[in-house]
């Protein structure tokens, strides 16, 4: 069993020591998805909700996010990110409107926490821009889908 990093040898949190890692091209990409009423996705899906473009408004919260990931995450560290795309994708048979987000950098440390940071700022901006017409909305299955990169190389999800 691989040990928690972010534990010294006392049981006491502690941020890792990356500074002796090369740095190297990392990616990551993350999803989630957001369930609602039919009427809701209707509405996300024609542009039609009050406060305005729903979509747009979420995908600039979902960059946010990834940007501001080491302030939300105790033990993230700063990186400087070289890209981060957002797609979201309206899923009519499941009722949801789908999150898939993209990050990268060249650095010490993975990007992994900033695309799941941003896939969930993305998704609760959707809930937070509809939740007027549907509290009734959850977020579900946001999970890490793929990393490249740093020592432990390329892992893809069901892989």
């Amino acid at each position: 069993m691989k040990k928690l990093t972010h534990f010294d040898a006392h049981g006491q949190a502690h941020m890792v020591d990356v500074g002796a890692k090369p740095q190297t091209e990392r990616v990551a990409v993350a999803c989630g998805r957001i369930e609602m009423q039919k009427t809701t996705l209707a509405m996300i899906a024609g542009g039609t909700a009050k406060k305005g473009d729903v979509l747009g408004i979420a995908r600039i919260a979902a960059i946010q996010g990834a940007k501001r990931t080491s302030e939300l995450i105790p033990l993230a560290h700063p990186i400087g990110l070289t890209r981060i795309t957002v797609d979201f994708k309206i899923d009519r048979k499941r009722q949801s409107v789908i999150c898939t987000v993209t990050t990268a950098t060249c650095d010490r440390t993975g990007v992994e926490m900033e695309a799941l940071t941003a896939v969930s700022a993305g998704l609760l901006t959707v809930y937070d821009m509809c939740k007027a017409v549907d509290r009734g909305m959850r977020l579900l299955d946001i999970e890490l889908v793929e990393k490249k990169g740093g020592k432990s190389g390329h892992w893809l999800r069901g892989k």
